[in-house]
């Protein structure tokens, strides 16, 4: 099948119209006030990694002089990038509006979020108090001219440009740097019954002439700008360097990557704007925007509740799982049979339970367990401490270039590495993406395995936003798979068979092909023919032109996509089997599910893969068969709710429009049905 853009649509633009969903939340209404700022808060972000990973790896195909068809679903690079920076600078324009709906709609709540303009005389020393206790200390500011070289901006920091002017015309300029380390919003003592919150930038105007009394000026402004530097790491070949050693210079050489997007604020001076252009290098290659009076939008993620729990989501009470107890050993429960931990409707607290009952038990013995993203704080990093200081043999395979968490990966590598952990630090050209865990205990004179997969990280922080499926399980059959993994970890040049787990980069795509083929044949013969799907994305065009050549058989396919979406649905004669929608919520979608009819005996998968090309061939992955019928039933109904989701579901055509999935059944919102479904299965 030719790549035609007609046939796939372009992975960097689908990603934008998956941010472009969650910008949808910031404008709903029916989203709680703080919420939809987080939102908003969540797009930034979103865009800036965009931003530093995505476009700067089409930058670099294009300034490498490829015209990038072929990688990029038909379209050229330079074309590309300059579709990217409109729909970005419209993106950023919606984004104000919605911002500044949100403020009057604030005010109604008697909170007021105030600029320099704006002070109550009674919050002056308050403010001063606070510039001089608090922010003066900290500052770093730099004053620029043409004959001293601009030191490297950071791109997680927005800076402030200051330009000081003389009647003669005299001019200078200097730059603020906002560090992320400042609280960017500041609580205001309450006047009258109101609540007021002070952004620190608007401090540090308030504050300007305090911050540069040795000059002398008539007049003086600030005006907001931020760099966004290209993020991928690049790796030097020094064979005497460690990899730590290697991945950590290469963290610290990130700050110093190519700028990929140059924001700022449209009212600044356009003289002004020249001169950093100019001082800074960048070119009609970079993404220039204009933008509001603020940047590093990121930051709203933070904004102060206030105590205003009216204007925020209900938290959820995370529900026990019916069957396992904090009080019993879980080696003894899952003995007997599979659990399913779906956080965040259940706590996350049983996976560290089941880790800390290993690291005290006697008889267990060795710990092997993949790691992607530890949380700041890691009740799973100490878990595994204690058991090495127990005697337990513990190998963690723990992935040291997951994108922007290296550093704090590095850090526990290199405290387990001192507590006597064996460390093994990925498989060279692989990412370890896995999800597993796999414990050898032994019982009457033998070893006896236990363990769990699952689709996400072991993140305590994570796993309260985050939907994941966790399979608790003492299957020798899989774990006997899965601890095959951890022998290819350790001698990579052998390719294990697999008789139940799914891996890539091996396998997964010529066992998905073949579970598709199947239905594919079932389908020909006029018996049951479906493939229900539930992932972050899909690109691969390989993966996607099997599921064509499937609708085009007669499969039923049903898709649930949260984030890119390479696959065309709905096109007669390639694709007009295939739906799909895609929900974005409270909490993040993250669960990989997989279900094929199999002539009506479903085969049943949770993974940690996506259908990327790098998930398929260039990351160590797991897909997990399940066995136990409660749990496949449990997942089936799962996927039901989420499929007949009619509040935040969007379809996902040819239009790419982002229309919101309405009909006239009764309300189903995915996430809150979930709850109410583990609700009444505990309770009943």
């Amino acid at each position: 099948m030719t790549k035609d853009k007609n046939i796939y649509i372009n992975r960097e633009l689908s990603w934008l119209k998956f941010n472009e969903r969650v910008l949808q939340e910031a404008a709903d209404k029916d989203v709680p006030l703080i919420e939809r700022l987080r939102f908003l808060g969540i797009f930034s972000n979103n865009l800036d990694e965009f931003f530093k990973v995505r476009y700067a790896t089409v930058k670099r195909i294009y300034e490498a002089g490829k015209g990038g068809k072929s990688e990029l679903g038909g379209i050229r690079a330079g074309d590309l990038l300059e579709e990217i920076t409109q729909i970005v600078i419209a993106q950023q324009s919606y984004s104000l509006e919605i911002l500044e709906e949100i403020d009057l709609e604030l005010q109604k709540e008697n909170i007021y979020v105030i600029n320099e303009t704006k002070i109550d005389e009674r919050h002056h020393d308050f403010i001063k108090n606070y510039f001089y206790q608090e922010l003066s200390p900290a500052l770093v500011v730099i004053m620029l001219n043409e004959e001293v070289a601009l030191p490297e901006l950071m791109d997680i920091s927005a800076y402030l440009t200051v330009k000081m002017s003389t009647k003669e015309g005299k001019d200078q300029v200097a730059l603020i740097e906002i560090s992320s380390t400042m609280d960017r919003f500041v609580v205001l003592p309450s006047l009258d019954g109101n609540s007021y919150i002070i952004m620190v930038d608007d401090i540090l105007r308030y504050c300007l002439d305090d911050i540069f009394n040795i000059f002398t000026y008539d007049a003086i402004s600030a005006h907001m700008i931020k760099i966004t530097r290209d993020g991928e790491l690049d790796f030097d070949s020094d064979l005497s360097k460690s990899f730590i050693d290697k991945l950590s210079e290469s963290v610290k050489d990130r700050q110093s990557g190519a700028p990929v997007r140059f924001v700022y604020d449209m009212n600044i001076d356009p003289d002004t704007l020249t001169f950093l252009l100019k001082l800074m290098a960048i070119d009609e290659k970079e993404s220039i925007i204009p933008g509001g009076r603020y940047h590093n939008r990121r930051d709203y993620m933070s904004f102060p509740s206030l105590g205003r729990t009216d204007l925020l989501y209900d938290k959820i009470k995370p529900l026990p799982v019916k069957g396992l107890s904090f009080e019993d050993s879980i080696f003894k429960t899952i003995a007997k049979k599979d659990y399913m931990v779906y956080t965040p409707y259940h706590t996350f607290s049983y996976i560290v339970k089941f880790l800390r009952e290993a690291a005290l038990d006697p008889q267990v013995k060795t710990i092997k367990i993949t790691i992607y993203r530890l949380a700041q704080i890691s009740h799973v990093a100490s878990s595994l401490i204690n058991a090495a200081k127990n005697g337990k043999k513990v190998t963690v395979s723990i992935e040291l270039r997951a994108r922007f968490d290296e550093e704090a990966n590095i850090n526990y590598a290199e405290q387990m590495q001192d507590e006597g952990i064996t460390m093994l630090f990925g498989v060279t050209g692989l990412k370890v993406h896995c999800k597993m865990c796999v414990i050898e205990r032994e019982e009457n004179d033998k070893l006896v395995r236990y363990g769990f997969i699952s689709t996400g990280n072991f993140n305590e922080s994570t796993a309260k936003i985050y939907t994941d499926f966790t399979l608790m399980t003492s299957d020798a059959k899989i774990l006997k798979d899965v601890n095959k993994v951890f022998n290819f970890f350790e001698v990579n040049y052998k390719v294990n068979r697999y008789k139940h787990i799914i891996t890539s980069p091996h396998y997964t795509k010529t066992k998905i092909f073949s579970l598709i083929d199947k239905e594919i044949e079932s389908a020909k013969a006029g018996k049951s023919a479906y493939i229900k799907l539930k992932m972050n994305s899909i690109s691969s065009y390989k993966m996607i032109d099997k599921l064509y050549e499937a609708s085009r058989a007669g499969v039923k396919i049903q898709m649930i996509v949260r984030g890119i979406c390479c696959l065309v649905p709905g096109v007669k004669g390639m694709s007009e089997n295939i739906e799909i929608i895609s929900i974005i919520d409270k909490f993040l979608e993250h669960t990989r599910l997989y279900i094929f009819s199999n002539d009506n005996d479903p085969k049943i998968y949770i993974s940690s893969a996506d259908w990327m090309t790098r998930n398929i061939d260039h990351r160590v992955e797991v897909s997990c068969p399940i066995y136990d019928e409660d749990i496949k039933q449990e997942l089936q109904d799962l996927y039901e709710i989420c499929w007949n989701d009619n509040v935040k579901a969007r379809i996902i055509d040819e239009t790419q429009n982002n229309t919101y999935l309405r009909n006239d059944k009764p309300k189903v919102r995915a996430q809150f049905d979930t709850y109410k479904y583990y609700l009444n299965k505990f309770e009943g």
